[in-house]
C-alpha cells in the first residue's frame, strides 16, 4: 500500500520544507552508497498480491474495511479501492525450498481470506483486471478510507490543473474515455515480486530486470478486457500508466513527468542514479514533513513510493540495517497461485543468470529496444517479436522455450534453489509457452468459443482458479 500519512491537506510551506528534506536525504543516501552501508547478504525474495472482493453476482464488493477487520492479519492490507486488498509475504532467503515455502504461505493466507470472505457472503478473485468491472464503479465513494489515497488523488489533479484523466488504449478494439479521478487505477491489480540484491551487483540486477520485463509480461499476461473492450494481452500496463498521469496528455509518450514508467535508461554503476532522477524529474506529490532523523530517509522513501517504475528501486530498513531491493511490477494478479509462483521464479532465475553473465546484456541491447520490447509484449503477448542479444527478433514463445526458461532454471540453481522446485516451475512455464494459453489467451478463447457474457466467462475463470490447476491446463 505504501507509507500512510497523517494529513491529506498541504500548504506551500509543506512543499518547500519537504523539498529541503528530500534534498538532504538524497545527499545522505549518496554518502551511504559511497560508504557501502547496505546489507551484502544472499538474495532475499518476497511478493505482494493484489486481489478483488466480489459479490455473488460477480460485481466488485466495496467491503474491504469490514473484511480486513474480521481477517485481522497484519500482512493483508487496504488497496486503493474498497473492493481490493493486498496480501504480503514473509521475506525469505532465495535458496533451498524458498519457492515452495512462499507458495505454501500464500496458499494458506489465501484460504484464510476465502474463509473470511465466505462468512461475509463475499468472494475473492485474482485477476489483472476484473473483466466485468464498470467505469461507474470506479468512484471516489469506493476509494479506501486511507489518507494517502485521498491526497494522491488531489495532488495528481492539481498537477493536471483539474483536467480529467484521459484513457486511450488501442488494441484489438479501441477504448477512449475520460475520468475525473485516479480511481481508474484500482481496476489494475498485480503480483509484485521483490528481490533484495547485493549492493555491488545492484546495477546489473536492475538492468537485467528491465531487459526481462518483455518476455515476462508476455508469458504472464492476464488482462485482455476493460469496460467491455478487447484491448492488449496485458491491458493493465497502459491502464496504470494513464490512470495516474500527471501531465495533461493521455498519450503513452515517455516524459520525465510520467509517474508510471518503464524508465529513462539503464543504471551505469549504482541504484543511486535512480534516486537522483527522482529528485530531478518528479514533482513532490505527498509533502508530509516529519521531524525524523535524516538517517531514516523518511521523505526520500515516501517520494519514491509515488513514482511507479515498472522496475522500482527500494531502500529497505529492518533490524539488520539498510538493504536494496528491486520491485518487479509487470506481473498481473492470477490466474492461479501456481502460475504466479512460476512467474516469480522466472523473474528470479532470469535476473540472477543475466546479472552474472560475463558480458552484461545491457551492452548489447539498447535501453530503447528493451522498452519497445516491453510495450509490444504487453500488447501482443506470446506472439510478440522480442529483440534479444545474439538472436535478433524472436517470437516471445520461441525465445522463452529455446533460451529463457532454461536460463532461468540455471539462475535458480546458482542461487541454491531445490532441484525439485526448479523442475516444477520450469515445467509450468514451458507448458504455458508451448500451449500459448496464458490467462489472457484463455479469456479471449473462452469468450470466442461460448459467445457468452463477461460475467459467465468470469465465473468459469473463477471455477478454474479455485481448482488450483495452472492456466495452460484449463479447457475452453
Amino acid at each position: 500500500m505504501g507509507q500512510e500519512i497523517e494529513t491529506a491537506s498541504f500548504s506551500d510551506d509543506d512543499f518547500a520544507q519537504f523539498g529541503n528534506r528530500l534534498e538532504q536525504e538524497t545527499a545522505h543516501l549518496r554518502s551511504m552508497f559511497d560508504a557501502g552501508v547496505f546489507a551484502d547478504s544472499h538474495e532475499i525474495a518476497g511478493f505482494e498480491l493484489e486481489a478483488w472482493l466480489i459479490d455473488s453476482d460477480t460485481r466488485p464488493a466495496p467491503v474491504n474495511e469490514a473484511f480486513l477487520e474480521r481477517l485481522n492479519d497484519p500482512l493483508v492490507v487496504h488497496e486503493l479501492s474498497r473492493f481490493n486488498i493486498e496480501l504480503n509475504s514473509t521475506p525469505r532467503l532465495l535458496k533451498g525450498d524458498a519457492l515452495a515455502q512462499m507458495s505454501s504461505e500464500l496458499e494458506a493466507r489465501w484460504r484464510h481470506c476465502i474463509d473470511v470472505a465466505t462468512d461475509m457472503e463475499t468472494r475473492l478473485a485474482m485477476t489483472g483486471i476484473l473483466p466485468v468491472v464498470k467505469e461507474q464503479e470506479l468512484t471516489l465513494q469506493n476509494m479506501s478510507a486511507v489518507k494517502r489515497y485521498k491526497a494522491l488523488n488531489e495532488q495528481i489533479l492539481r498537477l493536471r490543473r483539474g483536467s480529467p484523466l484521459r484513457l486511450s488504449i488501442k488494441g484489438v478494439e479501441h477504448l477512449q474515455t475520460e475520468h475525473s479521478d485516479v480511481m481508474l487505477e484500482s481496476a489494475a491489480t498485480s503480483f509484485q515480486v521483490h528481490m533484495q540484491v547485493r549492493p555491488d551487483q545492484a546495477a546489473r540486477y536492475y538492468n537485467a530486470a528491465c531487459i526481462v520485463s518483455a518476455p515476462i509480461v508476455a508469458i504472464a499476461s492476464n488482462s485482455p478486457y476493460l469496460f467491455g473492450r478487447n484491448l492488449w494481452h496485458e491491458t493493465r500496463i497502459p491502464l496504470f500508466e494513464q490512470s495516474v498521469n500527471t501531465t495533461e496528455t493521455g498519450s503513452l509518450a515517455m516524459t520525465g513527468k510520467r509517474r508510471v514508467t518503464f524508465g529513462h535508461g539503464y543504471i551505469d554503476s549504482s541504484m543511486m542514479e535512480l534516486f537522483e532522477e527522482n529528485l530531478a524529474l518528479y514533482p513532490v506529490l505527498l509533502p508530509e514533513v516529519h521531524q525524523r532523523d535524516t538517517e531514516e530517509l523518511y521523505h526520500l522513501r515516501l517520494h519514491n513510493g509515488t513514482i511507479w517504475r515498472w522496475n522500482r528501486p527500494l531502500i529497505g530498513l529492518d533490524e539488520h540495517g539498510y538493504h536494496l531491493r528491486i520491485e518487479h511490477r509487470v506481473i498481473p494478479s492470477g490466474p492461479t497461485i501456481a502460475d504466479m509462483m512460476a512467474n516469480a521464479a522466472l523473474f528470479y532465475g532470469l535476473v540472477q543468470a543475466l546479472a552474472h553473465k560475463a558480458e552484461a546484456p545491457e551492452r548489447r541491447l539498447p535501453f530503447e529496444t528493451a522498452r519497445e520490447n516491453f510495450y509490444r509484449a504487453a500488447r501482443d503477448g506470446l506472439s510478440s517479436p522480442i529483440e534479444w542479444p545474439g538472436r535478433g527478433a524472436v517470437q516471445a514463445d520461441d525465445l522463452l522455450r529455446s533460451e529463457l526458461i532454461p536460463l532461468a532454471g540455471e539462475g535458480l540453481a546458482s542461487l541454491g534453489v531445490d532441484d525439485a522446485d526448479i523442475r516444477q516451475m520450469i515445467r509450468i512455464l514451458d507448458d504455458r509457452a508451448a500451449s500459448g494459453q496464458t490467462g489472457s489467451a484463455w479469456q479471449r478463447a473462452y469468450c470466442a468459443q461460448h459467445r457468452c457474457s463477461f460475467r459467465d466467462m468470469t465465473e468459469a475463470y473463477l471455477r478454474n482458479q479455485q481448482s488450483g490447476r495452472p492456466v495452460h491446463s484449463w479447457t475452453v
